[in-house]
């Protein structure tokens, strides 16, 4: 759905919690649309609310490292992937996004991948996985992978 926005643009700000098992999200609207992330400013929220910081020092800091374009909201929404850090400007202990950069970077010259795997298990109408049998288990990996 598109909605009239005039020049405003809305750039949703995502990020991994301080438990690493769920995404945050917050929403700032810009004057103008971004270009990229250099475009983006910085921001911040209170770390306490997500496990990523104690409450009398609780200021984490988003900092931009990748837009799309926002699938949801269309137009010249955004959706921004960012890296977390403490007030000390050091990497949240959930930003495992940095390391990884850092590593990559040590071994370019090698080339190096990076992919992710995404499990799914199909359910059928009694909430059985698919195929399996109704009292046990399957036989080991095989027909399931």
């Amino acid at each position: 759905m598109e909605l009239p926005q005039g020049t405003k643009v809305q750039a949703k700000y995502i990020w991994i919690d301080g438990t690493g098992e769920y995404l945050r999200a917050k929403t700032r609207t810009m004057d103008a649309e971004p270009k990229g992330v250099e475009d983006l400013p910085v921001w911040n929220f209170d770390g306490s609310s997500t496990e990523q910081a104690i409450g009398d020092d609780s200021d984490v800091y988003l900092v931009p490292v990748a837009m799309v374009p926002d699938p949801f909201r269309r137009g010249p929404n955004k959706l921004v992937l960012c890296e977390t850090y403490t007030n000390k400007k050091e990497p949240t202990r959930t930003n495992h996004r940095r390391r990884c950069e850092e590593v990559m970077k040590t071994v370019a010259d090698e080339k190096p991948w990076f992919g992710m795997e995404q499990e799914y298990t199909l359910l059928d109408a009694d909430g059985y996985p698919f195929g399996w049998p109704k009292h046990g288990y399957p036989a080991p990996q095989g027909p399931f992978h």
